[in-house]
């Protein structure tokens, strides 16, 4: 039994840190967060909304600075206020903005979103299983290689997601009516606005996967459609 015990208790870890994120999650959108009201984008937003047969769909203003996206556990999808400025200043455009509605919407509709805090919670319980079987091994090193694994299986996890989503969003784009270029030429924009923070590191090492090649995977999912 005791030789379990790692195993055990990274299984109640697993549940306990689960049940907390979602609660946390959803505490921090709710106090932070407001529906956003721009007709500018409401008609293409209903054009997004059309194409999926729903009466409307719904985006909320996250109040942070950071440029992002992001779907809720929920199925509630979410735009930074950082990014919404870069909308206001003419720096995105409407459509691209949109694009980043549709790239949300995907994760939403093909599951990431609930799965991303599951996988959250169970890497969080394989770390900690793997440094205490580790740490038998290799003292002082086990904590430090079981973070370093479960960060790259995370990454590649997230990688495919990106993927999944991407192609959702351009199939709605593509039958909405407002193509993939909004997309393609947001992703050169967001390589340009976190320079800073991706450098030049590995793409394996990346939650996202590099700029030409999610372009390249779009630009090949159209050939194939057509």
């Amino acid at each position: 039994m005791i030789k379990f015990t790692p195993i055990l208790l990274a299984v109640a870890y697993a549940i306990v840190m689960y049940r907390f994120s979602v609660w946390r999650t959803a505490r921090e959108l709710n106090d932070r967060s407001s529906e956003l009201a721009d007709p500018r984008l409401k008609s293409l937003t209903d054009r997004l909304a059309a194409a999926l047969d729903l009466p409307r769909i719904r985006v909320h203003i996250y109040e942070i600075d950071p440029v992002n996206g992001l779907a809720a556990p929920d199925g509630r999808i979410f735009i930074t206020r950082g990014f919404y400025r870069k909308f206001q200043s003419g720096e995105v455009s409407a459509e691209e903005l949109i694009s980043v509605i549709a790239h949300e919407l995907g994760h939403v509709a093909l599951g990431h979103s609930r799965r991303r805090m599951i996988d959250f919670s169970g890497q969080n319980a394989l770390r900690t299983a793997l440094a205490m079987v580790l740490s038998r091994f290799v003292p002082g090193l086990g904590a430090w290689i079981a973070g370093a694994l479960t960060s790259l299986l995370a990454a590649r996890l997230s990688r495919g997601d990106e993927y999944e989503a991407d192609a959702y969003a351009s199939a709605l784009l593509i039958k909405a009516g407002i193509g993939t270029g909004p997309q393609k030429s947001l992703f050169t924009k967001l390589e340009h606005l976190t320079q800073s923070r991706a450098g030049s590191a590995p793409a394996w090492l990346m939650s996202h996967p590099k700029t030409q090649e999610r372009i390249a995977a779009i630009e090949s999912n159209e050939a194939k459609w057509q």
